[in-house]
């Protein structure tokens, strides 16, 4: 969490591991990142935003759209520390992103792909016809890909359904 004075405070309190401004932003330029998601307060973003070569290709710099630069600090903190997924849509209609690690179980990675797609789902544009999720492929980060049958998915879960 990058905040300082009052907006560190409420960070601590909300349960943010890593807290800091100027000191933080040094030990990140050295190098040393020892998180996995990064949340900043507005006024802070002049001293992030000199770390983008270093948190951008990460994926850890801070963003608005994705609620990650915002003055309500323990709402984000909360928010990130309950397990939210950020996930961006390419251009072609992809959409990737992590649903666990590989010491979570078969159930808690089934719940989470579940949870996941179903989201998906719900965030589909209203005036969009015609099959919304033609395929899934789940795969590990430099593995290969298997595909899922999404009609499989759907009677798996009926929240799922178009």
């Amino acid at each position: 969490m990058f905040a300082k004075d009052v907006k560190a405070d409420e960070a601590k309190a909300a349960g943010a591991d890593i807290v800091g401004a100027d000191e933080l932003a040094e030990t990140v330029s050295k190098g040393t990142i020892e998180f996995d998601r990064c949340v900043a307060t507005p006024d802070m973003m002049s001293v992030v935003g000199k770390l983008g070569k270093i948190l951008g290709p990460r994926g850890l710099m801070p963003n608005p759209n994705l609620g990650t630069v915002t003055n309500d600090v323990a709402e984000a903190v909360k928010a990130v520390k309950g397990g939210q997924v950020a996930f961006r849509v390419e251009k072609a209609g992809l959409v990737h992103a992590g649903i666990g690690k590989a010491s979570f179980s078969e159930d808690a990675l089934t719940e989470n792909a579940l949870a996941f797609i179903g989201a998906i789902n719900k965030a589909k544009p209203t005036g969009a016809k015609g099959i919304f999720m033609q395929r899934v492929t789940l795969s590990s980060t430099m593995g290969a890909g298997i595909r899922v049958d999404v009609a499989d998915l759907s009677s798996a879960n009926t929240d799922l359904k178009d």
